[in-house]
């Protein structure tokens, strides 16, 4: 990794010493990590219900979620051109302040499934998949040594009960194993996976008084993970079973697919999507629909910024009915604004988890969108999605009544999405669905599963 990555920035995240030397006041210390598709986050656990998480420095202040993001551009060090490479909120700084973009990369735990994607190149170099994402798991492993001041070499690490792309065990198995190399890769010599609603579910155990049978609902980036199982006091005094556990079920589509949704329903065609050539008999579409596919992941904006692309939008543009649309489109792509249309769609997602109507504004420079959009728009286009939510579900309940459940306990960012809540109150009842801590909680029920497991 040393040969491969400018490292020099890590001086910033150096372990803390104590009279020259890192202080070891947990010699094995319970940490859990929650290595996320869109965020990511570490945390400690002092006892049975003391959680520390590690805060990452951004501007501004600090941040207990870590994008779980790569930055990689070409740098100047001592007269020769070397691969800088960022991580996390300071990657998303220095690939905003770039006056020549480099590459940023996201969701790199969406490719993990896959047996054909091995690596990539960037830059002119060759990386594979374990690689970029071991870049990310070792900042995330030295922010943590030099908060807590301990050297950390095991983990226990979350991971989704399907992970994207799976279509069997065969391919979650294959998944696991490459994050476990990305894992050791980073420093860590020892890594113990847990399913991710699992964890959340000792965090939501931490919380009780008393033995309940509870549903876990985990929604990240890249994947809805569910988990019904019984927890509580109890449960750990006499030791758990493996019949505590009734069941796990998941599917590869979260918080990305509804901003896929959002791309296509709404800003694809501010920008040329189904705008027809000239002469509109012949019902041919300006822009192919590959290019508008590669907005719906706003980290493939990048990839339309070669000579081919330019040439088929600048043809469109001169033969297109609504020619304006197109030039919005090129100047998308020719100024790479995808993390800046992205984060309009997440503020557009996020105001309508609290209203039934809200603007949705993109404006930087010379690109200006605006268009109001209402709640149940919103819900029309992700009612797929929300649809197999809603029978990823229904697989848990062959053996076990809805009303036999006590409490409903969901995490995640795409829990705040009300139609997302309302499946689950419809069934329920809204008194027994409850949330919190949606970004740590997973992160906070690894460290506890790790110091159970070191009891």
């Amino acid at each position: 990794m040393s040969e491969l990555f400018h490292v020099e920035h890590f001086a910033n995240s150096a372990p803390m010493r104590k009279n020259g030397q890192m202080r070891q006041s947990h010699k094995n210390p319970a940490i859990g990590i929650d290595f996320g598709t869109t965020n990511s986050s570490i945390a400690l656990a002092i006892d049975n219900s003391t959680i520390d998480l590690v805060r990452f420095p951004r501007s501004g202040g600090e941040t207990e979620s870590f994008r779980s993001v790569l930055y990689m551009e070409r740098i100047r060090q001592a007269g020769h051109l070397r691969i800088g490479s960022w991580t996390g909120p300071t990657a998303i700084e220095h690939y905003l302040d770039a006056e020549k973009k480099g590459r940023l990369i996201q969701s790199l735990k969406s490719y993990l499934s896959s047996s054909n994607l091995t690596g990539t190149e960037i830059l002119g170099r060759h990386f594979t998949f374990e690689h970029l994402i071991a870049r990310i798991l070792t900042d995330l492993r030295l922010n943590a040594e030099r908060q807590f001041g301990i050297e950390i070499r095991s983990a226990t690490v979350g991971r989704p009960v399907r992970f994207v792309g799976a279509e069997n065990e065969t391919d979650d198995d294959f998944a696991q194993s490459r994050l476990a190399r990305a894992f050791h890769s980073a420093g860590y010599e020892h890594v113990d996976f847990c399913m991710e609603p699992v964890a959340a579910a000792y965090a939501y155990e931490a919380t009780l008084d008393h033995d309940e049978l509870i549903l876990i609902g985990d929604f990240g980036g890249g994947t809805s993970d569910f988990s019904l199982l019984r927890v509580g006091p109890g449960i750990r005094q006499r030791g758990r079973r493996n019949d505590d556990l009734l069941g796990n079920a998941g599917l590869g589509l979260a918080g990305d697919a509804f901003d896929a949704r959002i791309v296509r329903k709404l800003v694809s065609p501010a920008l040329g999507a189904g705008t027809l050539l000239h002469p509109a008999s012949k019902m041919l579409p300006a822009v192919p629909a590959w290019i508008y596919a590669n907005l719906e992941r706003w980290h493939y904006l990048s990839f339309l910024r070669t000579r081919n692309v330019t040439e088929i939008l600048k043809s469109a543009r001169a033969r297109a009915v609504e020619p304006d649309k197109i030039e919005a489109l090129i100047t998308l792509v020719d100024e790479d604004l995808g993390f800046q249309l992205h984060q309009a769609v997440q503020h557009l997602k996020y105001e309508l988890s609290s209203a039934e109507t809200a603007q949705f504004r993109f404006n930087d420079g010379s690109l200006e969108l605006r268009q109001t959009v209402t709640r149940a728009d919103f819900e029309s286009w992700i009612a797929d999605d929300l649809f197999a939510i809603e029978n990823c579900i229904e697989g848990l309940f062959k053996t076990v009544n809805s009303s036999d459940v006590d409490r409903v306990f969901l995490t995640g960012g795409t829990s705040f999405v009300p139609a997302v809540r309302a499946i689950f109150e419809r069934r329920f009842g809204a008194e027994r669905v409850r949330s919190g801590n949606e970004f740590t909680s997973v992160a906070r029920g690894l460290a506890l599963r790790a110091a159970e497991s070191a009891a």
